[in-house]
């Protein structure tokens, strides 16, 4: 069974390695995950306890001791140390689909 986390929107999905030739991506502060429509709010994680990476459209975490992803809407999630693959939660909207934002 996949180790997943899910707030809101979002879903990290634990794996085992990072895909070969993910590209790490700098970060000043936090790293953003996904942002709220209206409000501004984010879900995100303190850049000094996580790193990430992207591969091509994919998006990936590596969650070091200490990793928390918070929102200001949702209850703060402490995560496991390890890897894990960003989703955001897609909805049908007639023809085709869009990604879901708060």
């Amino acid at each position: 069974m996949v180790e997943t986390y899910r707030q809101g929107d979002v879903l990290l999905a634990r794996v085992e390695t990072l895909p070969k030739n993910a590209q790490r991506k700098p970060v000043e502060e936090r790293i953003v995950l996904a942002w709220g429509e209206t409000t501004g709010h984010a879900h995100a994680i303190d850049a000094r306890f996580a790193k990430l990476y992207q591969h091509g459209a994919e998006r990936f975490i590596e969650a070091l001791a200490g990793a928390t992803l918070v929102h200001e809407e949702h209850s703060a999630i402490n995560l496991k140390p390890g890897i894990y693959r960003v989703v955001q939660q897609r909805e049908y909207v007639p023809g085709s689909s869009r990604i879901v934002v708060d």
